[in-house]
């Protein structure tokens, strides 16, 4: 893997839903600087085509390299359903080093270990629960080991993230409908499948208890991005918290107040648009 040590590392999603895994590598890598890309314009990608998924994912992977990072990280495992592959497959053809991208995969073998019940839920958009990624590792783990896995989507908790609202009376209501079923199925863990869905485990534990154990990809991304970076001799070797940018290609006045309530802190978030530095990237368009 190429780069400087004290590069940053780069981080995206199609929205805040990321952030769950940003906040795991800054614990995991504190001194580490951070760019985080959020392409709100085209959000929610689970409502997107396959190609439109691999081009923005494509676009920002581009924007986040032309900007320095020595690895990125695509903090959507709607992205990573439909793109992971060949965005790794265009890097090379381009001469860039295509394990300098890390990818998520729902955090299925974890919860397949741990469950005592044998039924157990994977909550993700219907890209995700459709990709050949969870069926691999469905296939590998689950079905080995015995284990039910019951498939569990909702098209309005993302948008709820996304304003803020995840501990909303609404959201603990969507929250209600769409895990009771998963519940009466004997479910005692859930596997949460979109980066978003983090942010809503207080929800999901003022609604069912104890009932489910929760699982997400965050800490073991982090883990995995130290590994690399140790790997390649690339880990900053400062000693100072590491720095945090944020940029989106909505309204960054829209999603300033959402960021500063998931990270806990107010951190300010920079607007992209056609005329920004992202044009002069190729293929890098941001389409609205």
């Amino acid at each position: 893997m190429k780069g400087h040590a004290s590069a940053p590392i780069g981080v995206f999603d199609s929205g805040v839903g990321g952030l769950s895994v940003l906040q795991n590598v800054r614990a995991e890598l504190p001194h580490e600087d951070l760019l985080y890309y959020a392409d709100q314009a085209n959000c929610p990608y689970g409502e997107r085509s396959p190609a439109e998924i691999e081009r923005y994912t494509l676009a920002a992977v581009r924007w986040l390299k032309a900007r320095g990072c020595k690895l990125v990280v695509i903090a959507c495992n709607t992205a990573c359903a439909f793109s992971l592959s060949a965005v790794r497959r265009t890097l090379e053809q381009e001469g860039d080093d295509p394990s300098c991208i890390v990818g998520l995969v729902p955090a299925l073998k974890p919860a397949v270990l741990q469950t005592v019940s044998g039924v157990v839920g994977v909550f993700a958009t219907p890209v995700t629960l459709q990709g050949s990624l969870l069926q691999e590792v469905i296939e590998k783990h689950a079905v080995p080991a015995g284990v039910q896995v019951h498939k569990v989507f909702h098209p309005r908790l993302v948008p709820l993230v996304e304003a803020g609202a995840a501990n909303s009376p609404e959201a603990r209501a969507v929250l209600r409908e769409v895990l009771t079923p998963l519940a009466q199925a004997g479910a005692d863990s859930l596997v949460l499948g979109c980066t978003h869905y983090p942010f809503l485990e207080a929800s999901i534990h003022a609604e069912f208890g104890e009932t489910f154990a929760l699982y997400d990809s965050g800490a073991g991304v982090a883990r995995r991005v130290r590994s690399l970076l140790e790997a390649s001799d690339l880990l900053n070797p400062g000693v100072a918290p590491g720095t945090l940018r944020l940029f989106t290609t909505g309204q960054a006045s829209g999603v300033q107040a959402v960021v500063q309530q998931l990270l806990g802190t107010a951190v300010e978030v920079e607007s992209l648009s056609a005329r920004s530095p992202l044009s002069a990237v190729p293929g890098a368009e941001v389409h609205s």
